[in-house]
């Protein structure tokens, strides 16, 4: 964690405010995730975070569909706790190995359609929402439509404040992830899970 800024909170050392929302992630996982942990010093950070994310998960995109735009965030932002965290989620969902380990590296997706998606993501990103007209048109002759497009906008806005706030805080890999450590993460995830 960077120079010891941020805390990693309990339920019982999180602002009151954030204490309902941490107990409430506790109960999703299992376990309370130190990113979520590491968010609630902010409570309207974690709450609108959560809040956002709730409202992509019911947007026009799929769950594997959401996941690819996660993923494909997640690695140009360099998170590697996203990483790991939708890796995990994708393996729940019985995803392709193949489709995982491809998203993980950046490299292009087998299925032309999902290929498509994590193309326009990475346009999203890469021109800061002025996507060029011909990968808008390649986006829609892969059959999606412009509801989908913008919902990858929520998207990328609901990711790009996971990772900004996990590379801001350093959060570290839970031991619960470390199966799924991004390859680069591997010997920390490894020391986390020991430690």
């Amino acid at each position: 964690m960077p120079d010891g800024f941020f805390t990693v909170h309990t339920p019982d050392t999180a602002p009151a405010e954030a204490r309902p929302t941490i107990e409430g992630v506790r109960r999703k996982f299992g376990y309370l995730p130190a990113p979520a942990a590491l968010m609630a010093e902010s409570p309207h950070l974690l709450k609108g975070f959560l809040t956002v994310n709730g409202i992509f998960e019911q947007s026009s995109l799929d769950p594997l569909e959401r996941e690819v735009v996660v993923l494909t965030v997640a690695t140009r932002n360099e998170c590697h706790v996203c990483v790991a965290m939708h890796t995990d989620t994708l393996t729940g969902q019985g995803a392709d190995p193949v489709l995982i380990g491809a998203l993980r590296s950046g490299t292009p997706l087998g299925e032309a359609r999902l290929e498509a998606l994590r193309l326009f993501t990475l346009a999203v990103l890469d021109h800061r929402g002025a996507v060029p007209d011909d990968v808008m048109r390649a986006f829609l002759a892969a059959g999606y439509r412009p509801d989908n497009a913008l919902d990858v906008v929520l998207g990328v806005g609901t990711y790009t404040i996971s990772t900004f706030v996990n590379r801001l805080t350093g959060a570290p890999l839970d031991p619960q992830l470390a199966e799924h450590a991004w390859p680069a993460d591997t010997a920390r995830a490894t020391a986390v899970a020991a430690g």
